[in-house]
């Protein structure tokens, strides 16, 4: 993997010579961040040998090196999911090329089910924790020192200080930013009534399908993580509806513009 990971390096080097210091996941709530980069090479998934390739809807699937503001940036515009059949090791190249890329930071976005009754669709969410319920960890099998140590410590998958500043930014623009722990599950199916019910009482806020194996690869190469997430529907156990993808695409794409300028607001103020 290391190998891989180099060579992926060096073709992306050829196109850019930009050392990013952020790496942006560009999930959902964040695909409108693609746009405000001043971009100095887009690059094709399909134009990297070695590179997975994204299939999830709205996914473009591109590298983007350039500058947000002042800050220079990596982003994937397309996220990669185990439930597209990806093995777990393959979700996380975007995290491990970025910190191979010079990266020191991994911003995520993401949609999710609000379990916690005082959510209201469209509340902004940043991650304080996670419960990795997907049966999967890219950190199985042998490890490679290049890439990280066997035993990375997850006392803190989501960086502090990160959800603090992000905090301020909200508190500044007057913006409702929760906080909350992500259950991680696989997918793609959602979930039953009983499911809803237990992940509620395991202490979980918000429910996806996503972010939990890329936390995990970014504790363990070393990169301070900022994770965002939008609540699409309400996974109240008692008050289901039957799922309208059309309602939480909407959600989605209603909040994007409000995640981005949060995004955006993050960057200016961070320290040098």
């Amino acid at each position: 993997m290391y190998d891989r990971l180099t060579a992926l390096a060096a073709q992306v080097r050829r196109r850019s010579a930009l050392v990013p210091r952020v790496a942006i996941l560009l999930g959902t709530g964040l695909g409108a961040v693609a746009e405000r980069i001043v971009a100095e090479a887009r690059i094709p998934f399909g134009e990297l040998d070695g590179m997975p390739r994204a299939t999830a809807e709205s996914h473009k699937g591109e590298v983007v090196l350039g500058r947000l503001g002042q800050v220079p940036v990596v982003a994937f515009s397309g996220r990669l999911h185990c439930y597209e059949g990806h093995a777990p090791a393959e979700v996380v190249v975007p995290v491990r090329l970025a910190k191979l890329l010079g990266a020191e930071i991994l911003v995520m976005g993401s949609a999710v089910g609000g379990l916690d009754p005082r959510q209201r669709v469209g509340d902004l969410v940043v991650l304080e924790d996670h419960l990795n319920l997907m049966g999967v960890n890219p950190l199985v099998g042998a490890n490679d020192e290049r890439i990280g140590p066997r035993w990375p410590d997850m006392i803190e998958p989501y960086d502090r200080r990160l959800r603090a500043l992000a905090q301020e930014v909200a508190l500044a623009r007057g913006e409702r930013l929760l906080e909350g722990v992500y259950a991680g599950v696989l997918g793609p199916n959602l979930e039953t009534r009983a499911e809803y019910r237990w992940l509620r009482a395991c202490g979980a806020d918000v429910v996806g399908m996503s972010t939990v194996p890329e936390a995990i690869a970014a504790v363990h190469c070393g990169l301070r993580t900022l994770a965002f997430a939008i609540v699409t529907d309400r996974c109240l156990a008692d008050a289901l509806e039957p799922v309208d993808i059309a309602r939480i695409i909407a959600a989605a794409n209603g909040a994007e513009p409000r995640l981005s300028a949060l995004l955006c607001g993050v960057l200016e103020r961070l320290p040098g």
